[in-house]
């Protein structure tokens, strides 16, 4: 998207949690920090050689732009950057559709892109989808999200789905281990140990689950011998289907949430 054999020249719109997450993995993979700027108006912590700035510099329009801040304050960013006709713009704003972003952008295309928080160590999963039937575009977009982990691209129809659970994922995830560590400790382990005993429990299960051909089901049978006391403690998660509709309602609050945000940012 660049001119032929330079580097593309990247703006990040915001520098917080996830934006400085993704900034911070993509310099370790090798993106050059003095071809990014990171237009935040605080004081973010930024990789050695990254430029930050309080507004939109002057000069020629970067390559990649990417949207990295709350999705409430897109009315608030716009005006400073609505003009730079970006080769390729990149949203990670939760519930702010593509129609909406063209209609506030000038960029030639543009990319939703949904990460989540392990993108910091290269374990995130980032969701895509465009409107462009482009091939250089979508090829860019993979390989600019390719170091934070494993890229799918998702039917549009879908995509507020796919936040909840992926997306805000990892939130829930945590909820999982905290209530782990604190049912070891209700039943007697002291807390720090059992949270310790939690954490490397769930980290070794994931592991051995993405690495795995059978699926977590059949992992979880697998570990449960009959009328053994995982098989008895996995009685209670099965009965009516009570953890798969916790977590359906779960994923169905966090969908519609985004849906609303969809909305509002329609206005």
């Amino acid at each position: 998207m660049s001119e032929a054999n330079e580097p593309a020249r990247f703006w990040l719109v915001g520098a917080g949690n996830m934006g400085g997450a993704m900034l911070r993995r993509w310099v370790a993979s090798g993106i050059a920090a003095e071809r990014i700027i990171v237009i935040d108006p605080g004081s973010p912590v930024v990789p050695d050689g990254v430029q930050v700035v309080a507004n939109a510099p002057e000069g020629p329009a970067p390559d990649i732009l990417i949207l990295a801040v709350k999705p409430q304050m897109i009315d608030a960013v716009a005006p400073a950057i609505r003009a730079a006709k970006a080769a390729m713009l990149v949203s990670i704003l939760a519930g702010v559709e593509i129609a909406d972003l063209r209609s506030r952008f000038a960029a030639r295309a543009i990319v939703r892109a949904m990460p989540n928080l392990p993108v910091a160590i290269g374990k995130g999963v980032v969701a895509l989808h465009t409107d462009s039937d482009a091939a250089p575009v979508r090829a860019a977009a993979e390989a600019l999200m390719a170091p934070l982990g494993h890229v799918e691209w998702v039917d549009p129809s879908l995509f507020d789905v796919v936040t909840a659970l992926s997306g805000s994922g990892p939130g829930f995830t945590y909820r999982f281990i905290d209530a782990l560590a604190k049912g070891g400790e209700a039943l007697g382990l002291p807390a720090d140990q059992s949270l310790r005993l939690a954490r490397a429990t769930v980290e070794g299960s994931a592991m051995l689950a993405a690495g795995a051909d059978d699926t977590p089901a059949v992992l979880a049978d697998r570990v449960a011998s009959p009328g053994g006391s995982t098989r008895e403690g996995l009685n209670v998660l099965d009965a009516d289907e009570a953890l798969v509709r916790l977590l359906t309602e779960t994923l169905a609050a966090a969908t519609r949430r985004n849906a609303e945000m969809a909305a509002a940012a329609r206005g």
